[in-house]
């Protein structure tokens, strides 16, 4: 994990992230990229006729000022330890991390970005979902991973060998249903044990829905993280976060989420 992208902004989520990726980037030698976006489509307007309009001095305004975040982010990363650079989009946010993520390891955002459902699934990394405005320490002292057999999970599962090193207590959590599982999570403890990362298998029965089962399981053993595929019952984009997606991405103090597709 030598390349880690975060969403950069003026929310007061940006420093649980940018504390976390510096956490990671320590631990593993990494480059951390901060990416800023000004979606200048925002200041532009068509009308009915076909004439289009460009709030100029509004457009101008907010160029400057992501340009002076910019070098406050650069100001602030000068004083670490850590290699960073900050690269500045005109793309909508979703975009910008999308063309950002090519050439990363890991892409870290926020639960309250609105995107990081559709970065799981479009993005070519891994995506670190943070609560809203909560950090999470190296190593963890708790990690759950979903596994239902699928290769959204095994993909999950490969790309969180980093996060877990060092963890006491990573739990591998599936729910017992009528469904037959693919690869079975027998398959999971034996990948994680090769990365030498110690595993307990938890069969669980359902009890609600699927995604209640997980969540109860993940809060009664104090996961802070949980390693999870992202993918929906339909390819159609408005039903790919139905389901258990869907409701970890809103679930209230939830934990961090990884999730890749």
């Amino acid at each position: 994990m030598r390349s880690i992208l975060v969403q950069g902004g003026r929310d007061t989520a940006m420093t649980a992230r940018l504390d976390t990726a510096l956490d990671l980037a320590r631990a593993h030698e990494s480059h951390i990229t901060v990416a800023i976006d000004t979606p200048i489509d925002s200041f532009v307007t068509v009308d009915p006729y076909g004439g289009t309009y460009v709030a100029r001095e509004a457009l101008d305004a907010a160029l400057a000022a992501d340009d002076a975040l910019a070098d406050a982010f650069a100001g602030r990363l000068e004083n670490d330890d850590v290699p960073f650079d900050i690269v500045q989009f005109e793309t909508q946010p979703l975009e910008a991390m999308i063309a950002a993520a090519r050439l990363a390891d890991l892409a870290i955002v926020s639960r309250t970005c609105g995107y990081a459902g559709d970065l799981a699934i479009d993005a070519k990394c891994p995506v670190l979902v943070l609560p809203s405005d909560k950090r999470i320490g190296f190593p963890l002292k708790s990690a759950c991973i979903a596994w239902d057999g699928s290769d959204e999970a095994a993909m999950a599962l490969r790309s969180s060998t980093r996060l877990l090193w060092g963890c006491p207590e990573v739990h591998v959590l599936t729910v017992l249903t009528e469904k037959p599982l693919g690869f079975p999570p027998t398959d999971a403890l034996r990948y994680l044990s090769r990365h030498d990362i110690k595993a307990e298998l938890h069969e669980l029965e359902k009890a609600g829905s699927i995604e209640q089962t997980l969540a109860g399981a993940v809060s009664s053993l104090g996961g802070e993280l949980l390693v999870m595929g992202a993918f929906g019952h339909s390819r159609l984009r408005e039903f790919m976060f139905g389901g258990v997606s869907r409701y970890f991405l809103e679930l209230e103090n939830g934990p961090a989420l990884l999730m890749a597709h």
